[in-house]
């Protein structure tokens, strides 16, 4: 708390974007080291009485000491701690290893494929940080099990196989004990789900927490969320991984950050008022995203290595956007009930505005599925050619009955499907066939089979049949095959209709993309900015009503070119 003289206050608004721009008499401003550091050097220009200033210069040291540690580590100044492994890490996951000590909590955001599991393995050697928790999505515990034996094999591994607590010292499993007795396991392995009837076990049992994927993170409203934040906030290290740390809006870093290092970036009104344009909700748009990530990285929250900054480049990857035909018919037959949708989702009446949103959700699942609908078999045909050809072929969807459609066209080819129906077990059989050949083509959900890993040793192309809103979300999808051990330049076709939803879906997600990689590459060019958010369905439903000839009164104008393309009328 900062009472001050009014100027002083003017002046110290203008050094600290954190503290509430509103008059007061009082001044607060959360009590980072950052800040201390900061507002010890405000002091040494405006001298002001300080309660405990022991307090204040001793979080000041702290931040300076640990600045100039993590540089001279990042500079290689010093060598990094090793780590024994039976397989060696390579110098660049030790380095990973060694800032998560240092600072107690990361983000690693290193480029798909750059051997971010084995950082965090190199974590779980230090006794003190054992027992170790990873969580991940559900398809992907067996895996990190497997990695965890072949790097660390004298770690005692457990995978939580039901959401309710259970004795860990004595678990069972296939009828014999696989832990010696009164012994708890060293690494805990457990999906994001089962970890909501664990929390209140595990939290302060687990001394490092690994969320793997951690954009799991981003929503604070979660039930998923609120467990994760019991135990990342008892643990005494704690790392996330993932190259796509956000899907949407870059106001999620702060969840996912919070979690990761409680408080860094103060409290979550202060950090919109020093990063974000406007505060709407969770959708607050960061300002300046190249700024923000330079930020992260000086502060030790977030460490990103490229392939090229390891060496470890892979090959080229083309990507190939290719427009394909879609049937008029599905199109023009979605009408009744799609019109009534649109109608609401334009409405102005602020009385009805639940209502507009969740009409505005059931316009947008209804568009979507449609488009994927309509264009299904053009795009079994366009695989068809390259199955043919001889190559294995991911094929990325969303909707089931845009799968139907892919089985029954593709099915002398043997598709096997991993998507969000079906079980662990079924999802390793489907990755198994394709990696042994017995089928040559997966099927894969846009938002299913985040961090698995093996499919870049036989297949370099991807197609996308259907796209997602959010860009991090095909990054994730081309990082399945395009990752560490591929060997082949790679493909990734995505394939849009001119009609439908796609049009303007493929111009919001270059938007969007904006957000991700101005944090995550620096100097990364910023996109053009448009309206992102609502308005994408409500220019969805204007040109679906435009393109029907229906008229709505009360928004704005709208034309069709004899082109076809929609325009404001100004």
């Amino acid at each position: 708390m900062i009472n001050c003289e009014p100027h002083v206050r003017t002046r110290l608004k203008r050094v600290f974007p954190r503290a509430p721009q509103y008059a007061s008499e009082k001044i607060s401003i959360s009590d980072t080291p950052e800040n201390c550091r900061d507002l010890l050097w405000f002091l040494d220009r405006y001298p002001m009485q300080v309660d405990k200033p022991e307090l204040l210069t001793g979080r000041a040291r702290e931040h300076l000491d640990t600045e100039a540690r993590l540089a001279d580590l990042l500079a290689a100044r010093h060598p990094p701690h090793k780590v024994v492994l039976a397989q060696p890490p390579r110098e660049y996951q030790e380095i990973a290893e060694n800032v998560v000590e240092l600072m107690e909590g990361l983000l690693l955001a290193d480029e798909v494929g750059v051997g971010k599991s084995v950082s965090a393995i190199c974590s779980m050697t230090r006794i003190e940080n054992l027992p170790a928790l990873v969580v991940c999505p559900a398809h992907l515990p067996d895996q990190w099990a497997e990695m965890i034996a072949q790097f660390a094999p004298d770690l005692k591994v457990h995978i939580l196989r039901k959401s309710q607590p259970y004795d860990l010292t004595r678990p069972e499993r296939g009828g014999q004990r696989d832990l010696l007795p009164d012994r708890l396991p060293d690494v805990i392995v457990t999906s994001y789900h089962k970890l909501r009837g664990w929390a209140e076990t595990l939290a302060g049992v687990a001394r490092l927490v690994v969320f793997d994927e951690c954009q799991q993170l981003r929503n604070p409203d979660s039930n998923i969320y609120a467990a994760a934040k019991l135990v990342a906030d008892k643990a005494r290290r704690r790392l996330g991984l993932s190259a796509t740390p956000i899907y949407n809006y870059g106001s999620e870093f702060f969840w996912v950050v919070d979690a990761l290092r409680p408080g860094a970036l103060g409290q979550r009104d202060e950090f919109v008022r020093e990063w974000c344009t406007s505060d709407d909700g969770r959708k607050a748009r960061i300002s300046d995203s190249v700024e923000f990530g330079a930020y992260l990285r000086r502060e030790g929250i977030m460490l990103l290595r490229t392939r090229k900054d390891v060496g470890r480049e892979l090959p080229p990857l083309t990507r190939v956007v290719h427009t394909v035909a879609s049937d008029p018919a599905t199109l023009n037959a979605l009408k009744g009930d799609a019109v009534a949708l649109a109608r609401i989702v334009l409405s102005h009446n602020e009385q009805y505005r639940g209502q507009r949103m969740q009409a505005a959700g059931e316009f947008d699942s209804l568009m979507r599925q449609v488009t994927g609908v309509a264009k299904a078999p053009y795009v079994a045909e366009f695989v068809r050619l390259l199955l043919e050809a001889g190559e294995r072929v991911v094929l990325f969807g969303w909707h089931r009955e845009v799968y139907s459609i892919w089985l029954e066209a593709l099915k002398d080819f043997n598709p096997h499907l991993y998507t969000g129906s079906e079980s662990a077990t079924q999802k390793a059989a489907s990755k198994a066939a394709f990696v042994s050949g017995e089928t040559k083509l997966l099927i894969i959900s846009l938002r299913a089979g985040a961090g698995i890993d093996g499919l870049q040793g036989v297949c370099h192309i991807g197609v996308f049949g259907e796209i997602d809103w959010s860009p991090g979300v095909h990054e994730q999808c081309v990082g399945r095959f395009y990752r560490d051990g591929q060997s082949d330049p790679c493909v990734a076709y995505f394939l849009l209709s001119e009609d439908g939803a796609d049009p303007i879906m493929a111009e919001v997600v270059g938007v969007k993309r904006e957000q991700l990689e101005g944090v995550r590459n620096p100097g990364h060019a910023l996109a053009e900015r448009i309206d992102t958010g609502e308005n994408n369905i409500r220019r969805l439903a204007r040109e679906f009503l435009a393109r029907k000839g229906e008229t709505f009164e009360g928004e704005d104008p709208v034309a069709i070119h004899p082109e076809g393309e929609l325009a404001v009328c100004v």
